[in-house]
C-alpha cells in the first residue's frame, strides 16, 4: 500500500509535493490552486493494489483538476476508471460528456484517457475513492467498448449504481482486511458492470449476468450490515429494496454456501461479539436486540448453538469465541 499527507510538510510545500508525487506521477493530471491558497493546502492518498487494479483514496483541499490532451500523451494509462464520491459534491466537464456534478455517494466512469476538467464544490474539497483497472490483457471487445467512454454519472439507473457502490465498498473493505486476497475476478466483475452500466457490452451475455450476481449480492450483503439491527429484515425486504424478487435474492446466496438466513445469523452473532468485548457497559439483553434479535432466548441458543459457549463466557473471558 503506497501512503503519503502533508501532515509533516512546511505549509508553502504541501501543494508542491502534491503535484508532483499525487497529480503528476500518479495520475497524470494537472492541477492548480491560487497562490494565497497554497499555504493553507492539506492531502491525504493511499493506494492499495486489489488484483490487477489499483484502488485509491484521497482527501484534499480544494483545487482544479485538469486532464489534458498533453496530459495523455505523457502519462497514457489505458484504463477503466470507477470514480466514487465518498464525501463532498464535485463538478466535471468533459468534450464529450459535458458538465454533471456528483454528489455523495454517487458514481462516475470513464476512460483514463479521456480529457476533463473537475474541482471540488465545497469548502471540505476532494474526498472521494477512484478505482483504476488497466485494460491492457482484458477480452478486447470489452476493452474496445471502454475506449471511448467520457466521464459520466450513473443518474440514468440507479439500481445498477448502487449495485457498483456496494461491489467497490466491498471489495475496499477486503482487501483492507486481507492485503493478500486474491482479488481478481471481484475486479473483473467491477469493470463488466461499469462497461454495463455505460452500454458498452450487452446486458445479456454471460460475462454481464454473472457479474450483476455478483453486484447484487454485494448490495444484498451491504443492506443485511445496515439493517442486521431490525428484527423483522426479511428477504422480502432486501428483495423489494434491491429491486429483484425473492427468487432471485435466494439464487445470489447459492454459490457461497450459506443462505440467506444463515449469513443474516451469522452477521448478527458476529455484530454481538463484538458489542460483548468492545460495549462492557451494554447489557446482554441490549446487544441481542441491538442485533437484530427478537427474544434473548433466540439469542442464547443461536449464540450457543454457534459458539458453544454463552455470551456471558465471551465478555467475562473477553476472547472471541471458539470456532
Amino acid at each position: 500500500m503506497l501512503t503519503f499527507s502533508t501532515d509533516d510538510m512546511r505549509p508553502h510545500e504541501r501543494f508542491d509535493y502534491w503535484c508532483e508525487v499525487r497529480a503528476r506521477n500518479l495520475f497524470g493530471v494537472t492541477i492548480s490552486l491560487q497562490q494565497d491558497a497554497r499555504q493553507h493546502f492539506q492531502g491525504r492518498f493511499t493506494a492499495l493494489p486489489v488484483g490487477s487494479a489499483t484502488l485509491s483514496q484521497m482527501q484534499a483541499s480544494p483545487y482544479s483538476v485538469t486532464r489534458s490532451a498533453s496530459d495523455i500523451s505523457r502519462a497514457s494509462s489505458d484504463s477503466l476508471c470507477i470514480y466514487q464520491q465518498t464525501g463532498g459534491a464535485s463538478w466535471f466537464s468533459s468534450r464529450n460528456g459535458g458538465e454533471f456534478v456528483v454528489q455523495t455517494g454517487d458514481i462516475a466512469i470513464s476512460h483514463t484517457d479521456m480529457p476533463y476538467l473537475t474541482r471540488p464544490l465545497t469548502a471540505d474539497g476532494f474526498d472521494l475513492r477512484i478505482l483504476k483497472i488497466p485494460l491492457t490483457g482484458r477480452d478486447m471487445h470489452a476493452s474496445s467498448g471502454a475506449l471511448h467512454l467520457a466521464p459520466s454519472p450513473l443518474h440514468n439507473d440507479p439500481r445498477l449504481a448502487k449495485v457498483i457502490s456496494a461491489a467497490v465498498a466491498a471489495l475496499a473493505a477486503e482487501a483492507t482486511k486481507n492485503p493478500e486476497a486474491d482479488c481478481d475476478l471481484a475486479v473483473t466483475h467491477l469493470a463488466q458492470l461499469a462497461l454495463l452500466a455505460r452500454g458498452s457490452v450487452p446486458a445479456g451475455s454471460p460475462d454481464s449476468r454473472a457479474a450483476l450476481r455478483f453486484g447484487f449480492l454485494q448490495a444484498a450483503r451491504e443492506i443485511l450490515t445496515r439493517e442486521l439491527h431490525k428484527p423483522g429484515l426479511s428477504p422480502a425486504i432486501v428483495a423489494a429494496t434491491l429491486g429483484i424478487s425473492v427468487r432471485q435474492l435466494h439464487v445470489l446466496f447459492e454459490p457461497t454456501g450459506m443462505s440467506f438466513s444463515r449469513t443474516l445469523n451469522a452477521m448478527r452473532l458476529a455484530e454481538a461479539c463484538r458489542l460483548l468485548q468492545s460495549a462492557q457497559a451494554m447489557p446482554v439483553t441490549g446487544i441481542a436486540h441491538a442485533c437484530g434479535f427478537d427474544s434473548l432466548a433466540t439469542f442464547y441458543r443461536a449464540f450457543r448453538t454457534a459458539h458453544g459457549v454463552t455470551p456471558g463466557d465471551v465478555r467475562t473471558a473477553r476472547l472471541p469465541p471458539a470456532s
